[in-house]
C-alpha cells in the first residue's frame, strides 16, 4: 500500500477542497430545503391534513358501503301426500333398475354405502358401481342431489 499514501499525499490540497466543496454543497442544500419548509409551512401541514382525511374518508366510505350478509335459516315443512305412486314414465326413461331403485331408497334412509351392502346382502363395490349409476342417470354429483331429483321425479317418497 505504499502507493496509496503516496497518492494522498500528491493529491491532498484536491481531496480536500472536494470535501470542502461537497461540506458546502451539502449546507447549502440543507439551508433551501428549511426555508422551503418554513416559507411554505402552510401548504404543507394542510397537504398533509388533506392526506390523513382523505384516507379517513375512504376507509369510512368502505367500513360503510360494505353489504351486511345476515343468514336466516327457516325450517319449511311441506305436505306430503300420504299415497305415493311411482313415476313408472321416468323410471322407463331414465333407465333405472329395480335394484338401483332400492339403493335409492336405502340412500335417501340416510344409510351409508357399508349399511346398504349389508342390507342388501352384496358387496360394497357393487352398491358404489350403483351409486355411480345413479349419479349418471339422474345427472348428479353428490347424494343429496340424487336423492332430490328422485324425489322431484316422484322416483322415491
Amino acid at each position: 500500500m505504499p502507493g496509496s499514501a503516496n497518492f494522498l499525499t500528491k493529491n491532498k490540497s484536491i481531496i480536500l477542497y472536494g470535501v470542502f466543496l461537497a461540506l458546502m454543497l451539502f449546507l447549502l442544500k440543507w439551508l433551501e430545503l428549511r426555508f422551503l419548509i418554513i416559507s411554505h409551512a402552510f401548504e404543507i401541514y394542510a397537504g398533509a391534513i388533506a392526506i390523513i382525511f382523505t384516507a379517513l374518508g375512504i376507509w369510512l366510505a368502505l367500513k360503510l358501503t360494505k353489504p351486511k350478509t345476515v343468514l336466516i335459516e327457516k325450517e319449511i315443512f311441506t305436505p306430503r301426500s300420504e299415497t305415493f305412486i311411482l313415476n313408472e314414465k321416468e323410471l322407463m326413461r331414465l333407465n333405472i333398475s329395480k335394484r338401483e331403485l332400492e339403493v335409492l331408497q336405502l340412500m335417501s334412509e340416510g344409510l351409508s354405502n357399508q349399511e346398504i351392502a349389508s342390507r342388501l346382502f352384496v358387496s360394497l363395490n357393487t352398491i358404489k358401481t350403483h351409486n355411480a349409476r345413479l349419479f349418471e342417470k339422474l345427472e348428479a354429483k353428490r347424494r343429496t342431489q340424487a336423492i332430490e331429483t328422485a324425489k322431484k321425479l316422484n322416483l322415491i317418497p
